[in-house]
C-alpha cells in the first residue's frame, strides 16, 4: 500500500508539529519515502535535523538555501504521490484557497502535481470562523482532502473542534487511500477477540484470543473499500476507522448480535474465539473458598455462530478461522464440510494467539493453501485479496 510511495509532507507553524515527527517515522515504517517541506514557523518548534534524524528523504526549507533542488518548490512534489500538510495551520489553509505562494510551503502547493491533503491544526475558534470554513470548503470543492481535525482539550487551554488527528489516524486514512478498493461497497460482517462465559459476577471462563487478526481484518476490508461491521469481545482494541462496532461479552451475545445483523451483508467472517460451552448455572453472587461447597458446574453448548449463518437460505459468502493444536490441514477441512463453507483459515494455536503474526493455512474443500509467516495486517490483507476474488 505503502511501500515505495513517495510522500511530501508538510509542516507549518503550530505546537502539533510534534505529532508530525512521529507522523514521518510511521510513515517510513511502512515503506513510504517522504520528504519534508518546513516553513519558517514550523522550525520554531521542531527542527529540519528532527525529520532527517527520523528518515526523510530530504528537508526543504526555503527556495534559496537547498543545493540540491534547482526549484526547489516545483522539484519537490514531482513523481509524488500525495502532498500532505501536516499539521495545517488556519494560514496555509488560506494560502492555498486563494492561491498565494509567498514561501516554499504555498509555492509548493500552487505547484504540485499530485493530490494534495490537509491535516488542520488550530485554536477552535479559527477553526469555526467563517473564513476558515470558506477556505476549507472552496478547497474540497476543488479536490483537496481533509484529515480531521479532531475535537478535544487544546494547548491554549479551550476544549473543542480543531486539533491536529493523531499520527496514527493519519496513517489509516492514508493506508486507505493507497488501497485497492477491490471490495468496494461490499458490506462485510466480522467476530473478533474472546468471549467470557460467567461463573459468577466475578470470575468467568474466557480464552487468550486478543482480538487482532480479526481487528485487523476489519481494517483491511474498510481501506478495500467495505462497509464493515465488527462485533467483539471483550477487547481494549482501537476500532479502525470507518468500522460499525458492537460490543458483546458472552458467545449467545456474540451469536444474537450477528443473527440481528447478518441478513445485511454479503460476507461474514468469523475470527472471534468462541466459548463451545457456557456456565448453566451462574451463582448470582460470588463463590467464596470456605464459606461454600466447591461449586458444581453445569455445561451446556453455546450455538454455532458460522454453522447457524452458513445454513440460512440467502447466507453471505461465509469464511471461519479454526486455531487447532494438531492435525492442522485434517481438522480445518473436516469444518469446511462439518459447517459447510468454502473456506476456513487455519493455524496452530501456538503460532498465533496474542501475537503480532501467525502462519495460516487457507483450506478450501480441494485445496489447502499454505501462507509463509507474516504479521496479522499482511493476513488480513491476503484473505481480503481471497475474498474479493471470490465475490466478484
Amino acid at each position: 500500500m505503502l511501500t515505495g510511495q513517495k510522500i511530501v509532507l508538510g509542516v507549518t507553524g503550530s505546537i502539533a508539529a510534534y505529532k508530525s515527527c512521529e507522523l514521518l517515522r510511521l510513515l517510513t515504517k511502512k515503506g513510504a519515502v517522504v520528504s519534508v517541506i518546513m516553513t519558517e514557523s514550523a522550525q520554531r518548534f521542531v527542527t529540519p535535523l528532527t525529520f532527517k534524524a527520523l528518515g526523510a528523504k530530504e528537508v526543504i526549507t526555503s527556495d534559496w538555501e537547498d543545493p540540491d533542488h534547482t526549484i526547489p518548490h516545483i522539484d519537490a512534489t514531482r513523481d509524488a504521490a500525495l502532498f500532505l500538510i501536516a499539521p495545517a495551520t488556519a494560514n496555509i489553509l488560506a494560502k492555498a484557497d486563494q492561491g498565494i505562494a509567498d514561501d516554499v510551503m504555498s509555492a509548493a502547493i500552487l505547484a504540485r502535481r499530485c493530490p494534495v491533503a490537509f491535516a488542520p491544526a488550530m485554536n477552535i475558534n479559527m477553526w469555526q470562523n467563517p473564513a476558515t470554513q470558506r477556505n476549507i470548503a472552496q478547497l474540497v470543492k476543488d479536490g483537496a482532502i481533509i484529515l480531521g481535525p479532531a475535537a478535544g482539550e487544546q494547548a491554549c487551554g479551550d476544549k473543542g473542534s480543531g486539533r491536529m488527528l493523531e499520527p496514527e489516524e493519519i496513517l489509516e486514512l492514508l493506508e486507505g487511500a493507497f488501497t485497492p478498493r477491490v471490495l468496494d461497497r461490499c458490506r462485510v460482517l466480522i467476530t473478533a477477540g474472546p468471549t467470557f462465559e460467567p461463573i459468577d459476577p466475578v470470575r468467568g471462563i474466557t480464552n487468550l484470543s486478543s482480538g487482532k487478526q480479526g481487528f485487523a481484518i476489519a481494517k483491511a476490508c474498510a481501506m478495500a473499500g467495505a462497509e464493515v461491521t465488527l462485533v467483539a469481545g471483550r477487547t481494549s482494541l482501537k476500532t479502525p476507522a470507518g468500522v460499525r462496532r458492537i460490543d458483546v461479552t458472552t458467545a449467545y451475545d456474540m451469536y444474537r448480535a450477528v443473527m440481528n445483523e447478518v441478513s445485511r451483508h454479503e460476507v461474514f467472517i468469523s475470527v472471534a474465539a468462541v466459548a463451545d460451552w457456557r456456565i448453566a448455572n451462574p451463582a448470582t453472587r460470588k463463590i467464596k473458598k470456605g464459606y461454600t461447597d466447591t461449586p458444581e458446574l453445569i455445561f451446556e453448548e453455546n450455538p454455532d455462530i458460522l454453522a447457524s449463518v452458513a445454513a440460512l437460505e440467502n447466507a453471505p459468502y461465509c469464511v471461519g478461522f479454526a486455531a487447532e493444536t494438531d492435525n492442522l490441514i485434517d481438522n480445518a477441512r473436516a469444518k469446511v464440510y462439518r459447517k459447510r463453507v468454502p473456506l476456513i483459515v487455519a493455524n496452530l494455536v501456538q503460532d498465533a494467539l496474542g501475537q503480532d503474526s501467525n502462519t495460516v493455512v487457507f483450506v478450501e474443500r480441494d485445496q489447502a493453501t499454505p501462507l509463509a509467516r507474516a504479521s496479522k495486517e499482511q493476513i488480513a490483507q491476503a484473505l481480503v485479496a481471497k475474498i474479493a476474488q471470490e465475490v466478484n
